[in-house]
This record gives C-alpha cells, sequence and structure tokens, in this order.
C-alpha cells in the first residue's frame, strides 16, 4: 500500500511521490516509467550502499538488462566535481546511454550529485531519487535542484533537473542516528516557519512521536512536508520568486557549515540560520520577543542546536558575501512576517547579521 503524490511542472504533471514502508513497489513502478528491458545504475554512498543496494539490485536484476552500483565515499567533502567526472567515467564504460536510467540512493549529496550527473551525461538521462534521510525526503530530493560543491561553497555549480519519480521507503529512517535524524528535522521545522503556521504547531504538539519515529506520525509529517515544498516548487520551479523562501535559515547556516568545514550537520546549520534570521525579524518588529523566543526554544527538545561555539563572526559574514543566493553584491536574506509566513529581504544589514550572530555564539553562564 502506498500513497502518492504528484509534482507538476509548466501545470503539467511532472514526477510521482510515493511514499512507502518498503521497496517491493520500485520494480512496477520503474517499470511503468517504461524502463523495462534498459541498463540502471545505483549511485549511492559507502554509508548507504551496506544497507540497501544488494536489495535493490536484486528486486530490479530479473526485469532489467544491466543493474550495476557506484559507491560515492560518504561525506560532504566529496561532493565535487572530481567525484562526478568518476561517475561519468564508470558509466561511459558500461556504454550508458541517453534511454538508461540512474537512481540516486542516499542522502542529499547523493541526489544533488546523481542529479547533476543525469543533467549533463550526454546532455541529459532520467533519473529517479530514492531518499534515505529525513533530510532529502523532506527537502532535496524535490524540486529538481542538483549540483556540487566548487571552491568550498556549497552547490555553486548545478542545474534544475527533474526527477522521474521519487520514492520514499520511510522504514528507511529507522536506519539513521539521532543526529542524522533531528538534522533532518531542521528543514520540516522550516516549512512550517515559512508557510504553515498550523503544521509548524503540529510538530510541537507531536514532538514525542516524531523523536521517537512513531510510523504514522512520520509519515504524515514527511507527507506534509513534502507537500509544501511541493505547492512551492510548482509556482516558481527554477527559484525566480517564491521558491527563495525555501531558503530560510540557509543564508547565515550555510556559511557556519562552511566555517565549520563541514564538522557540523547541514540541518544543525541551518537551525541555527533559522534562529538569526528569527532574531533579525523580531528586532525589526515583525515578531514579537515571545514569537522569537519559542521559535528559538522549540528546536531544543528536536535535538538541534541554539548556539555555537568556535567561530569567528567576520569569518561567516564574509562567506555570506560568495553565497549562490546573492544578487549584484545584495544578500538576498529570508524573514518572517510572523510563524508560517515569510519573505524575501534584500536590505538585511552586516550589522544586522553580527548582531544575529551575536546572539547564536555560545558564551559560558550565557542563558
Amino acid at each position: 500500500m502506498a500513497n502518492r503524490m504528484t509534482v507538476n511542472y509548466m501545470e503539467k504533471p511532472c514526477y510521482d511521490i510515493v511514499f512507502t514502508t518498503d521497496f517491493s513497489l520500485l520494480k512496477d513502478e520503474i517499470s511503468g516509467l517504461g524502463f523495462k528491458g534498459r541498463k540502471i545504475a545505483i549511485i549511492t554512498d559507502t554509508n548507504v550502499e551496506k544497507l540497501y543496494s544488494k536489495e535493490i539490485e536484486n528486486s530490479l536484476s530479473g526485469e532489467y538488462d544491466t543493474v550495476v552500483t557506484y559507491a560515492i565515499p560518504a561525506g560532504e567533502e566529496h561532493k565535487n566535481l572530481q567525484e562526478i567526472e568518476k561517475i561519468y567515467e564508470f558509466l561511459m564504460e558500461r556504454h550508458f546511454d541517453r534511454h538508461d536510467l540512474l537512481i540516486a540512493l542516499g542522502g542529499g549529496v547523493v541526489g544533488d550529485m546523481t542529479g547533476f550527473v543525469a543533467a549533463t551525461y550526454l546532455r541529459g538521462v532520467s533519473f529517479v531519487q530514492i531518499p534515505t534521510t529525513l533530510l532529502s525526503q523532506t527537502d532535496s530530493s524535490i524540486g529538481g535542484k542538483t549540483g556540487v560543491d566548487l571552491g568550498g561553497v556549497k552547490n555553486m555549480v548545478g542545474a534544475f533537473y527533474m526527477p522521474r519519480l521519487v520514492y520514499m521507503n520511510i522504514s528507511t529512517l529507522n536506519s539513521l542516528d539521532d543526529r542524522q535524524y533531528a538534522s533532518g528535522f531542521a528543514e520540516v521545522m522550516k516549512h512550517g516557519l515559512i508557510k504553515d503556521e498550523n503544521f509548524y504547531t503540529w510538530l510541537i504538539d507531536n514532538m514525542y512521536e516524531i523523536n521517537d519515529k512513531d510510523p504514522d506520525v512520520v509519515l504524515e509529517m514527511v507527507m506534509h512536508s513534502c507537500d509544501i515544498k511541493r505547492v512551492v516548487v510548482e509556482k516558481d520551479p527554477t527559484e525566480k520568486a517564491d521558491r527563495m523562501l525555501l531558503n530560510f535559515g540557509h543564508t547565515l547556516g550555510h556559511a557556519i557549515e562552511k566555517h565549520k568545514n563541514f564538522k557540523m550537520f547541514h540541518g544543525e546549520c541551518v537551525a541555527l540560520g533559522a534562529i538569526a534570521a528569527a532574531f533579525i525579524s523580531w528586532k525589526r518588529g515583525l515578531l514579537s520577543m515571545e514569537e522569537y523566543y519559542e521559535i528559538r526554544d522549540m528546536f531544543v527538545p528536536f535535538n538541534l542546536p541554539i548556539s555555537v561555539e568556535d567561530i569567528d563572526k567576520e569569518a561567516v559574514l564574509n562567506l555570506t558575501k560568495s553565497d549562490k543566493k546573492s544578487d549584484s553584491d545584495k544578500i538576498k536574506f529570508v524573514l518572517l512576517k510572523k510563524i508560517g509566513k515569510a519573505f524575501v529581504d534584500d536590505t538585511v544589514t552586516r550589522d544586522e547579521m553580527e548582531k544575529a550572530l551575536d546572539e547564536i555564539i555560545y558564551i559560558e553562564n550565557n542563558d
């Protein structure tokens, strides 16, 4: 039994998102796309390969001409053009052509890299997303953003390229450790903060079930989070307007992530960036003090940080200048008018960002 959601592009159905609890439907879903008899390359990483690649290979091998797996070394530091070139070579050696299929099996790094390969190999081949982390299921697998890091800047090289299918096996979340799971939750919380106050409240009301990975609650959470992103992406697939709202928490978050040499998880940095953005919103009189402190403190029960140690403010602020979201030297910053309603602003000053960083830098005995 599966739930299904369709993402539309240019007012036409583009791809389905399938929500289920195992991989039993995957073969039929891919066959329905017209790839029967074609070659399939499963692109994964060295961690996920050990968990799921053989199961998926076995489920597909009887139906398809060739099913092979390529494992990228796990970790954000391998999200670069050198690793992309190795994937190209793997596909070339096995004579993959435009009619064959790539499968991204893993988290956001694998999804972004596989999507970028699909967009550029032979000027475009089809790919399917099988996200296995909470972050990739609720955020990065949806919307067709692909890319790799360059010069230490996240996703500086990439393309908008839509998958043919997103297949979400919710049970894969059980393999995540608590820190990985919490990192993904930051993107879920972000969706509520920018678009749906009722969902934000629901998350707080269900925090114990979410932390315990109650399957029914997690399924509802993932589906609702995906639906928020679906609506945003359908309105603005190439990030000209509304889709920029999804960058809430990312301007300073990405800068912190880079400054910490990716030792902190992406979602942890997004949580810190979201708190900083909420702080600026409060200081501009958009949020009340009570709303700001609630937003800040609500990251705590979901095991996300609200402060960070050992960062150089000047270095972090300088890193925001190289963010790919900047426009003519103006940094596009997402702020909150209220919980559930965000907007893009290009007037946030360096002084405002500095004060926001002061708010999240840990100082001993600071409350």
